[in-house]
């Protein structure tokens, strides 16, 4: 039902709008309230702050329809404000105009012109509905899905082109928060969900920093992924950061003797981006696989609290821009090889 407020001094206004619009009444397409002026009209507003339209005069008393016209912007934008008035003269049309009328219509009224102009105010209105819906939806999509996957579906096609992949050099870091099952053994659900939430805000922002992505958050660890130019360093940066950051934060309570801290395992290389997931079930997951990826998970699993762990043959070429401690050589599940592994101990300088 569309709400419209009708504000005129000429009482026998609201007999012809009755009697005009009856049958949209009847079937409670239109709701109509009516004011004689313009201070009247701000009452019904703020009595009724879902009104849709305005049809206001301009010529009455205590608060003529111009005056009522920029106090409306000023209260709601997004209501429209439609001027029915004798005074038709390009003067008046320019003014209310620039005051934010949605259109004009000169007395005496033309109901079938009036009627049109409902019907395009409120398909505008709609219009405008729809927009903030979109919007709203769009930010709320955003919370869920990394803007990498939103920049993926953009151009591809729901039935086929969703299920496409690419390959892509990138880097993964794995971000382990250690021990966190620990607090959930001895503090209620909403305290454990708030606090990994307050530790995850913070490793999240050290990402963005370096432009990073996140891929998602398992349990208590956060993947992400790298893109771009020096996508491998800006990765090993924000995972120091990440670890500093955690390092600095106090015990959490005396109970647990928990004490935040982050294992993490990077590696780059060539992977397969795109969605993984059932079309029937019509659930996908935007992701990242291949060897790369298993490479940075088993690090993850190797490195102890405080440690952030790569391939010793990734390290050469950032020897002047990282301080790195050999590790030795450690066995991967499912690799028949083990590798050798270095830690990395601090930044020292961009280079």
């Amino acid at each position: 039902m569309v709400k419209i407020l009708v504000v005129d001094d000429e009482a026998d206004l609201e007999i012809l709008i009755k009697q005009k619009f009856r049958k949209q009444v009847r079937n409670e397409i239109f709701h109509f309230h009516f004011a004689l002026n313009g201070r009247q009209a701000l009452e019904v507003l703020e009595a009724h702050p879902d009104i849709d339209i305005i049809l206001s005069d301009i010529n009455m008393p205590e608060m003529d329809g111009l005056t009522l016209l920029s106090k409306v912007k000023e209260k709601n934008s997004l209501l429209k404000t439609v001027i029915i008035s004798a005074y038709g003269d390009m003067e008046n049309i320019r003014t209310a105009m620039n005051l934010g009328a949605f259109d004009f219509i000169t007395k005496p009224v033309d109901f079938r012109d009036l009627e049109i102009t409902l019907e395009k105010t409120i398909a505008h209105i709609e219009q405008i509905k729809s927009n903030l819906r979109a919007l709203k939806e769009n930010n709320i999509l955003k919370m869920y899905v990394d803007e990498t996957v939103l920049n993926f579906m953009g151009n591809r096609e729901i039935d086929t082109g969703l299920m496409e992949n690419e390959t892509v050099q990138a880097t993964v870091a794995f971000v382990d928060l250690c021990s966190f099952t620990k607090i959930s053994e001895h503090e209620e659900a909403n305290v454990v969900v708030g606090l990994l939430n307050e530790y995850f805000d913070l490793m999240v922002k050290e990402i963005i920093e370096e432009k990073g992505s996140i891929d998602k958050f398992i349990g208590d660890a956060i993947m992400a992924v790298f893109f771009g130019e020096n996508h491998f360093e800006r990765a090993i940066r924000a995972s120091i950061a990440i670890r500093d950051k955690m390092n600095a934060l106090p015990e959490f309570s005396s109970t647990t003797h928990f004490r935040p801290q982050v294992s993490v395992g990077i590696n780059y290389g060539e992977m397969v981006s795109g969605n993984i997931g059932s079309r029937s079930l019509k659930r996908l997951d935007y992701t990242v696989i291949g060897d790369v990826v298993n490479v940075a998970a088993r690090l993850q699993s190797a490195a102890i609290p405080g440690q952030v762990l790569i391939l010793e043959k990734n390290s050469s070429a950032l020897q002047d821009r990282f301080e790195f401690k050999s590790i030795g050589e450690i066995t991967m599940k499912n690799k028949a090889l083990p590798v050798e592994v270095v830690e990395v101990i601090a930044g020292v300088g961009k280079g």
